[in-house]
């Protein structure tokens, strides 16, 4: 699964069918760990496991950048030291080890793109056209790229980035992110004023599928498929296709936070976004493809700018302004609802299973006396278990939960292996 790396400039969200965005839950779940550094955090990607990633930074004042790395997990960050140390830097990509990887950003009109091939002991400055660089992906290996960027740029390298084509985009708008889903030749970009571009032969012509409104979308994730995504922007604007772009329908997240960067780990289910806060719950989380969201607290009012969960969906980081590095090993905690009535059937009582999804079972906190019931997604019964022991002795899949008593509308759960 590719990691979406987005620009300090994105704000985006999960979107799915009928989204609700419950507020007012709780978490514990996210730990800070120390950055050593008070410098905006744009970017973090975990190449292979949750031991060795690498995060980036700078600010759009200036003030230079920072490179970071862990091979422990986060628990100590070495700063890392790029050719030029002034220009900003937005995005980054490991396409397939921890060992070689991109790093673009820039500052007014100059242009960074830098490339390590040794895990960041050193980075190698990449010639490309002016301009600052918002995204960057390397889809299936370490030769063939795009990079996208202010005036519509993007720009494709087959050879490692020794030598780089700029096709036409089409348009004159800031292009914040970039994603090919599935292989080097279908992929998606978005940027300002609603655009949206596609292209089906590698990046050699791209042509529009704009939704419609007039929204800058500053990201643009396919989690699965080059057929099912989404792109999100400003102000909580989603827009989601089922069909590779040819119709996108919009969704109303009703989130009271700006999201910019979106994460689903191992699939088109369970996912995470974070933003900028007008409220400490700046993180929220979906488990059934964005047909409900839960509101998770950081513990932070600062802005966070990148998550990314690699590997499976309990272990994370999220990263934001002022050297903010957030940690979770429990999937963000868990939500607690605050009793508003928003008509969601089960989950108006309270009824949440945790940790979902599980790799032993899950609980039903306030309820592990009770009777459930759980079925398989066919609809087909599986049996009855209490509230403290949901699921367990299960093969791994997709199951349906509701109370024994009573016909609340089901709630989805997930067993792990």
């Amino acid at each position: 699964m590719k990691l979406l790396t987005l620009s300090r400039f994105a704000l985006c969200v999960f979107c799915g069918a009928s989204i609700f965005v419950v507020p007012g839950l709780a978490s514990a779940g996210w730990v800070r760990q120390t950055s050593g550094t008070t410098k905006n955090l744009n970017a973090v990607q975990f190449p292979v496991d949750a031991q060795t990633g690498y995060i980036v930074g700078g600010s759009v004042s200036g003030g230079g950048n920072v490179i970071l790395k862990t091979t422990d997990g986060g628990a100590t960050w070495v700063p890392q030291v790029p050719p030029d140390t002034t220009l900003a830097l937005w995005s980054l990509d490991f396409p397939v080890n921890a060992d070689t990887g991109w790093v673009v950003g820039g500052s007014g009109s100059s242009c960074a793109l830098f490339e390590t091939t040794n895990g960041g002991a050193h980075w190698f400055y990449q010639d490309i056209s002016s301009g600052i660089l918002l995204g960057v992906d390397f889809p299936v290996d370490n030769q063939t790229g795009c990079v996208v960027g202010v005036g519509g740029m993007i720009a494709i390298t087959t050879d490692g980035g020794s030598h780089w084509n700029y096709p036409s985009s089409g348009t004159s708008k800031r292009l914040y992110s970039v994603d090919f889903p599935a292989d080097a030749l279908t992929g998606y970009a978005v940027g300002d004023s609603g655009t949206v571009r596609k292209t089906t032969d590698g990046g050699a012509t791209w042509f529009a599928r704009d939704p419609g409104p007039n929204y800058d979308f500053y990201s643009v994730h396919f989690p699965v498929d080059a057929q099912t995504g989404y792109t999100v922007g400003w102000d909580g604007i989603t827009y989601k296709t089922t069909n590779g772009g040819t119709d996108w329908v919009s969704q109303n997240p009703s989130v009271e936070v700006d999201l910019h960067s979106v994460y689903f780990p191992v699939d088109a289910f369970t996912g995470y976004a974070v933003g900028w806060p007008v409220q400490p719950n700046n993180i929220v989380k979906t488990t059934d493809g964005g047909a409900y969201w839960d509101t998770l607290t950081s513990g932070t009012n600062l802005n966070l700018n990148s998550v990314h969960f690699p590997g499976n969906v309990m272990t994370g980081y999220a990263v934001g302004d002022s050297g903010t590095i957030l940690k979770t090993t429990d999937g963000g905690g868990v939500g607690v609802e605050n009793g508003r009535d928003q008509g969601l059937g089960i989950r108006d009582q309270a009824y949440r299973a945790f940790p979902n999804p599980f790799t032993s079972y899950a609980t039903l906190p306030g309820h592990e006396g009770e009777r459930f019931t759980l079925y398989y997604i066919s609809g087909r019964k599986v049996g009855t278990y209490r509230g403290d022991r949901i699921g367990e002795g299960l093969a791994p899949g997709v199951y349906f939960l509701r109370p024994s008593a009573g016909n609340a509308r089901p709630v989805r759960v997930v067993k792990l292996r």
